[in-house]
């Protein structure tokens, strides 16, 4: 085998014992990141929802010992050191406005899409730059084991450069009722884990050239049920993005990698929840000659790569530092997202400096 560290995640901080308040009671609150958290140790002493018996059977489920009946209220409770929120996007700069005025706040993991647009999440990422507030950003793909060991390999130079990139996915989203007002479907709530990983493991790209139509099993205005685009890198490489959010049949996520050293393919196990499956990887290199590795693991994206989103936080919170996946990540991923809306408008690649300068993102 290729010497090669190999890491699938989530690489907790030593310190894990931080009070987190949880504003949200939905499914990926209560089946997704409570369960991690149980998992992980975590200690959540408090949880608070739009509907408050989504609350209390949340808590009575998993265990979490204080119910609120508005979150203005958990924001108060001084236990409370990390607010953890899974509110829909056009709700969530409220909550950050308000919680950065508590003083026993330090931290706050916000999920993604942190904001409906770039312009609300720059003043987001704003607000908690002036309170001293850690922003974490739940971009939960680039804890997926599988992107963790392929960007292993590309860090480790075991593929070598990368030629071309690919995501495909044929598998249908539940889209919240929440969503769908907002005339943005696909682009803004699935493709932005394919673009935020793409950016994880390449960097930015130059630009973007996005296509988009309508999903027409729904009923409900929108422009972009299913969306494909093209990330143009300056050294050569593109990565290629097909998210089909109509399929009825055959569910599956697949990516694959391609350098002119080595390839590296793969699985991502999300469509089959509740059921669920790890995610895969298999990988060789032309020195290899024709042996492929297959490491393998128990663990999956959901729920257990929500350990590690949180898990960043509170690193950065005890190390003092930028969240691995901070404001700043979130402004890079979201500037990318409207490129491929403003593509996708226009008929043209949009270059990503054209949304927000470089010095911006990270």
């Amino acid at each position: 085998m290729v010497a090669i560290e190999i890491d699938s995640g989530p690489d907790l901080p030593p310190k894990t014992d931080y009070g987190i308040g949880c504003i949200g009671a939905g499914f990926i609150m209560k089946d997704i990141h409570l369960v991690a958290y149980g998992e992980a140790g975590f200690d959540v002493v408090a949880i608070a929802s739009r509907t408050p018996a989504n609350a209390r059977a949340a808590a009575d489920e998993r265990g979490v010992g204080t119910v609120y009946d508005t979150w203005h209220e958990l924001l108060d409770d001084e236990r409370i050191e990390i607010v953890d929120i899974a509110f829909p996007p056009d709700q969530q700069l409220g909550i950050v406005r308000e919680a950065v005025q508590r003083p026993h706040i330090k931290g706050i993991l916000a999920q993604k899409p942190v904001a409906f647009t770039l312009d609300e999440t720059i003043e987001l990422v704003r607000l908690c730059d002036d309170a001293g507030v850690k922003l974490g950003v739940n971009h939960n793909m680039r804890y997926d084991q599988s992107m963790r060991v392929l960007k292993s390999l590309l860090d480790g130079g075991v593929l070598g450069d990368a030629v071309v990139a690919e995501i495909v996915m044929n598998a249908r989203p539940h889209w919240q009722e929440f969503i769908k007002p907002y005339g943005r479907i696909a682009l803004l709530n699935m493709s932005i884990h394919h673009l935020d990983a793409f950016r994880y493991l390449f960097g930015d790209p130059e630009r973007i050239l996005a296509s988009v139509r309508d999903d027409p099993s729904h009923d409900f205005p929108h422009g972009d049920g299913l969306a494909f685009y093209i990330l143009e890198y300056a050294g050569g490489l593109r990565a290629i993005g097909l998210d089909n959010c109509y399929t009825w049949a055959d569910h599956r996520i697949e990516w694959r990698v391609e350098g002119n050293e080595g390839l590296a393919k793969g699985t991502i196990g999300w469509p089959d929840y509740p059921a669920g499956s790890p995610s895969t990887i298999d990988w060789t290199t032309r020195a290899l000659d024709g042996v492929w590795e297959q490491p393998r693991w128990d663990d999956r994206w959901f729920p257990q790569a929500f350990k590690g989103t949180m898990g960043q936080l509170m690193r950065a919170i005890a190390d003092d530092t930028e969240p691995a996946i901070s404001g700043r990540t979130t402004l890079g991923t979201m500037a990318l997202v409207e490129a491929a809306y403003r593509s996708a408008a226009e008929g043209r690649a949009v270059p990503l400096a054209e949304i927000l300068p470089a010095d911006a993102r990270a």
